[in-house]
């Protein structure tokens, strides 16, 4: 079985910079009709625009931590390609955090981006893709997460970020279980270090974080955005049509490690 979408139809959030706007373009180019979604409008038309009016691409620009943009961009998606089949919640936010600090509001915050989101959109689309199956035996959907493997290691510095993902890691079991039944399928993929647009700003301000990163991982490398592709394609294709409910992990062998200080980033 191939691992083909063509033709289907998918949302991909936090897609105006680095992976999700790699697997927003991968999955275009594969024949999917693409909705990227993200806060930073500027990003997305620069990035987009003269491919906005393909068939298959169309943004938009919100803030998905407030719920009438959810629906709003269900509503979108619809009006645009008339059904949602995929769905890749791929908005996240890294800031460091003091766990000692009772002024630190980072885990609330990093709840409320990295969790909530990703929770309200899941449930909104889940129930789309529900009404578009009707009764037929057909899969219904897919819905990937992307997470990290801060979700299972331990930095300080990073608690909340890890709080966060650990929570996105927890959300993905329960939906898996909960929608299949429904035959809708639910992954994440926990990510060691991609070049995200964030981890280079990160690497400009400290140029020993690279080296840090690519001793603590066995292939010494940080990975493109583009390596993680192939992997989304996958896990929405109807190839992976007995997989729901796993946490896959992109890290290079990073977790293989064992060193508390390394950060996963």
């Amino acid at each position: 079985m191939s691992f083909s979408i063509a033709g289907k139809t998918a949302i991909v959030t936090g897609s105006a910079n680095g992976v999700g706007l790699a697997i927003g373009r991968h999955f275009a180019d594969a024949g999917a009709n693409v909705m990227f979604a993200d806060m930073d409008e500027k990003r997305l038309a620069d990035e987009l625009g003269e491919q906005a009016d393909d068939s298959n691409i169309r943004f938009f620009a919100g803030d998905l931590r407030e719920k009438l943009t959810i629906a709003n961009l269900l509503s979108a998606t619809i009006d645009a390609f008339d059904q949602v089949d995929i769905l890749i919640n791929g908005a996240r936010q890294v800031i460091p955090s003091d766990p000692l600090d009772t002024d630190d509001d980072s885990v609330r915050t990093l709840l409320n981006q990295n969790l909530m989101p990703a929770l309200r959109l899941s449930q909104v689309v889940a129930k789309r893709m529900i009404k578009q199956a009707g009764e037929n035996e057909n899969p219904a959907g897919s819905i990937i997460n992307l997470s990290s493997i801060a979700a299972r290691r331990t930095h300080p510095d990073l608690m909340a970020y890890s709080v966060s993902t650990a929570a996105l890691d927890q959300m993905t079991r329960s939906l898996a279980v909960a929608l299949a039944p429904s035959r809708i399928r639910v992954n994440s993929i926990a990510l060691g270090s991609v070049m995200s647009a964030s981890l280079q700003s990160t690497l400009k301000e400290n140029r020993d974080f690279r080296d840090d990163i690519e001793k603590h991982t066995p292939l010494s490398r940080i990975a493109a955005p583009t390596e993680l592709t192939e992997t989304a394609q996958f896990l929405a294709s109807d190839a992976a049509g007995f997989i729901t409910g796993q946490i896959l992990t992109i890290d290079g062998g990073r977790t293989l490690l064992d060193p508390v200080a390394a950060p996963a980033h």
